[in-house]
């Protein structure tokens, strides 16, 4: 392994014919630059994606009312019901594994009429009303002041934090907007902070800031909702999926409401969790096509060094015979062949790595010269992880690529070497 003589032999081996050796070490080249630039794109595919998310918190659900369809104790289907704010803590108290339980009301959005005004200037906005949590569920960036908080809450404060789209369509540049007053509905409400949301496929566009939150018992005392609860946005905590403990939730509802237990329609619910376990496993797939598309055409590469490694022994019969003559035990022989094989496969591979690094260098290059807030496609990359099992493939793939053309070669008697022409 470490003699010099036998790297001088090796070298010379596959220097002697300078073509023929870029040709047989482009096939594995080539294979392995597919394999990581495969893997980096669906790297980058997946980050895109996650960034669509925008930070949101994906082991949650939000759940709203439906039409009951199932007559009940004497109740008779198609009934519609309200969530209430005892629904709330009866979830809190009855279902373990929770980590947020967050009612929501609403006003305005849906193209409906004109609903916040500030002095001369009006707008229709989305009105939201809520608890403090909901920033941990659904992250803003707070760009200027603060979020509501619980002493909002407890006393009921009549504050708002307004999107960047409120703000740019309700003051005017110079204007100072933390402290001055918005009227909604005829109720006044004094500006504490400012927001971004934070991207949610293309959710850094100005139309998705055009929402207001205001302190949930504000809101309710405000607009009369009273004890009312528009819909719920619910997440579990890091020990438990909302998907295992949403029914236990769901049965909360149907007690509280007297609603049939097996009615499957009256509890409306979007699983976040379950849609983002789909596109998780859609990734996975991604991998392993990545991986056996690429591990296919390295195949070939390594099947094109076997065909010459079995050239090369052919040609070096007479060479293999006089060192059997001269003492060489079988094993020098097929170690002579396998490190040929091996170190041409590493060398070729290496390179085929360097320039798939270059490629993505590059990509990652005019990337970060775009906005990539509204792309699906976000920093292709590999990680040490995958540079390790592509150099694990590489040696293994030099073993196969040479083993078939040792054993040949030890398989030559040296009195019919030396006989060779």
């Amino acid at each position: 392994m470490f003699s010099t003589d036998k790297w001088n032999e090796i070298i010379e081996s596959l220097t002697s014919n300078w073509f023929r050796t870029i040709l047989t070490a482009f096939g594995v080249l080539w294979g392995i630059f597919i394999l990581v630039i495969l893997l980096a794109a669906g790297k980058g595919l997946e980050n895109g994606v996650k960034q669509g998310f925008g930070g949101m918190a994906t082991n949650s659900m939000f759940m709203w009312t439906q039409t009951v369809s199932k007559p009940y104790k004497g109740l008779p289907k198609g009934r519609r019901y309200s969530f209430k704010t005892k629904d709330v803590q009866a979830i809190k108290d009855n279902v373990p594994g929770l980590k947020y339980v967050s009612p929501r009301n609403q006003l305005g959005g849906f193209g409906g009429s004109n609903n916040v005004v500030r002095g001369l200037k009006s707008g229709a906005f989305n009105v939201y009303g809520d608890y403090p949590e909901i920033i941990n569920q659904q992250p803003l960036d707070i760009t200027s002041g603060r979020f509501i908080n619980y002493n909002d809450i407890n006393e009921r404060r009549k504050v708002a934090v307004i999107g960047e789209g409120v703000k740019t369509n309700m003051y005017d540049a110079e204007e100072m907007v933390l402290g001055s007053y918005i009227k909604v509905n005829g109720v006044n409400f004094q500006v504490i902070g400012t927001y971004k949301k934070k991207s949610t496929g293309g959710g850094n566009s100005e139309e998705d800031q055009k929402e207001i939150y205001v302190p949930f018992t504000a809101f309710s005392q405000a607009f009369n909702m009273g004890d009312l609860v528009g819909w719920m946005a619910i997440t579990a905590d890091d020990n438990h999926s909302i998907t295992s403990l949403k029914s236990g939730v769901f049965d909360v509802i149907k007690k509280n409401h007297t609603i049939h237990p097996d009615d499957e329609r009256a509890v409306g619910n979007f699983d976040l969790f379950e849609e983002y376990n789909k596109i998780s496993g859609l990734f996975t797939a991604l991998n392993f096509v990545a991986y056996f598309v690429g591990i296919l055409v390295l195949l070939s590469g390594v099947i094109g060094i076997c065909n010459i490694m079995l050239i090369v022994v052919k040609e070096r019969t007479s060479e293999i015979g006089v060192r059997r003559a001269l003492g060489a035990t079988p094993w020098n022989i097929r170690g002579q062949i396998l490190l040929e094989s091996i170190f041409l496969t590493i060398i070729s591979g290496m390179t085929g790595i360097i320039l798939a690094t270059l490629v993505l260098w590059l990509v990652n290059y005019v990337l970060a010269s775009q906005d990539t807030s509204e792309m699906m496609f976000l920093n292709p990359s590999v990680d040490l992880v995958t540079v390790i099992i592509a150099l694990v493939i590489l040696v293994v793939s030099g073993l196969l690529a040479g083993l078939i053309p040792a054993q040949n070669a030890i398989r030559i008697k040296p009195v019919d070497a030396l006989r060779t022409e």
